[in-house]
């Protein structure tokens, strides 16, 4: 119908105007990204100076473009941005930077949506329920909104109220996403991101029951009981549905807030340190881990009556059980990485699936350069000149590592991405480079090894 390129590319500039309260946009805004990817470097050399500078261009428009799909659509769409804004050591740099801020952008529901929802879940008008609601909420994500209440008995309340529209229209959501993506790796056969909607059609119905979540929660807490400076808010059952979900209130920081621990005089290394302990005993040990561990969802505080240290972890919606086989090869990989065994990375790398790519996997797990992980992660701290370099090299392997996630198993997946969220924190504590992490994650492989 459109024979020249150039009016191709007006039309779908204008399909996406006309078309943005439909699905149909997203068909558009996809095509958009497309071509600029296949046009804007058709007649530049490969490997130039010129080519990189214009790549990184095409990356942040495309990145942008991504980004405001993701708004307009929320739920679901916000939701797989997220996950690819934590990917830190996997995507180039012009597409984290850019998703991250879809962690500030999640929509709001209205103060009557939310009574509706509490209607229809606990059949009570909020004030039989609260002596107090507030009406701004305490954070919103792609889900749902947490808001702060008081209890008739006293007792100050978080309740999560879920979206009013996500149920129904998840489901869409990912088909939509499906199709896009199929249109994309039709495109550019090397880039297959098939994994992300399979994860958003294994996560998003565990993500919407509320219950699950609760449960989760009290698992985890029982879990690391033993460790006296994790906090998990308390469940109200009775308050609580598939849509609602009514626990502690619980004061803080975000971790990676170092303004508020130097006000409070909290230690960045003691919260580094602990953080790394509660995820080995969850990944090596267990094989039960919290999977969206983002600065939201981890607060740091004085505790009101001891005044030590502590840490309250938030949002158990979405975690990954590790089957026994795949935990323990997990955990002799990571020895292997520690150490700086070429052979054991080899082995307990294609036993996970890398095959042939076993290089590249040893270096995205653990954000290193080839360089340290032949030395011995455990005995080469990282550097910035050294991270940067990864960083750089996540664009240029973009297709290897599409093949790589597209390998590997899918319990793998949760992992990359909480660890690139991890990272981030010790990164912006200025923690990373600390020892003791690997001498906590390998008693915890020990530990798991011995049972």
């Amino acid at each position: 119908m459109v024979n020249d390129l150039s009016e191709l590319y007006s039309f779908i500039h204008h399909l996406c105007y006309c078309a943005a309260q439909s699905r149909l946009a997203n068909f558009a805004g996809t095509a958009v990204i497309s071509y600029d990817y296949m046009t804007s470097l058709k007649h530049v050399e490969y490997g130039s100076e010129e080519y990189w500078a214009l790549k990184s261009q095409v990356h942040r428009r495309s990145a942008e473009r991504l980004r405001n799909l993701c708004c307009a659509n929320r739920g679901t769409f916000i939701k797989v941005g997220q996950h690819l804004g934590a990917l830190d050591y996997l995507l180039p740099e012009e597409y984290t930077s850019t998703l991250k801020v879809l962690h500030s952008r999640a929509p709001q529901s209205s103060m009557e949506e939310i009574q509706q929802v509490i209607r229809e879940e606990l059949g009570k008008e909020l004030s039989d329920l609260f002596i107090s609601f507030d009406v701004k909420p305490q954070g919103a994500a792609s889900l749902a909104q947490v808001h702060k209440a008081v209890l008739h008995d006293g007792r100050t309340v978080a309740v999560k109220v879920q979206h009013p529209k996500v149920q129904t229209q998840s489901s869409k959501d990912i088909v939509v996403m499906e199709v896009l993506l199929n249109m994309v790796h039709w495109l550019f056969p090397d880039f297959a991101f098939m994994w992300l909607v399979e994860e958003a059609k294994k996560n998003m119905p565990v993500e919407l029951d509320f219950l699950n979540e609760g449960r989760n929660a009290e698992k985890v807490a029982v879990m690391l009981a033993h460790f006296p400076w994790l906090k998990v808010p308390k469940i109200h059952w009775d308050l609580s549905t598939r849509r609602i979900l009514t626990m502690d209130f619980a004061e803080g920081g975000q971790v990676n807030d170092r303004d508020y621990m130097r006000r409070h005089s909290i230690n960045v290394n003691e919260i580094s340190q602990n953080l790394g302990k509660m995820y080995s005993e969850m990944i090596f040990v267990h094989g039960f881990v919290h999977c969206d561990p983002h600065p939201g969802n981890v607060l740091v505080r004085r505790c009101p009556n001891t005044k030590k240290t502590e840490i309250v972890l938030l949002d158990h919606g979405l975690y990954q059980i590790l089957l026994p086989d795949f935990r323990l090869s997990y955990c002799r990989l990571w020895q292997s990485l520690i150490k700086g065994d070429l052979n054991g990375i080899e082995r307990y790398s294609r036993r996970l699936g890398a095959g042939d790519l076993y290089p590249l996997f040893a270096c995205v797990l653990t954000a290193r350069s080839w360089t340290s992980v032949n030395a011995g992660i455990g005995n080469t701290p990282v550097t910035h000149s050294e991270d940067v370099e990864i960083r750089s090299n996540a664009a240029l392997y973009l297709p290897q590592i599409s093949d790589l996630l597209n390998r590997v198993p899918r319990q793998m997946l949760l992992l990359l991405k909480t660890n690139d969220l991890l990272r981030g924190i010790e990164t912006t504590l200025q923690t990373r480079a600390a020892s003791s992490s690997f001498i906590n994650m390998s008693r915890c492989c020990t530990r798991a090894l011995a049972r």
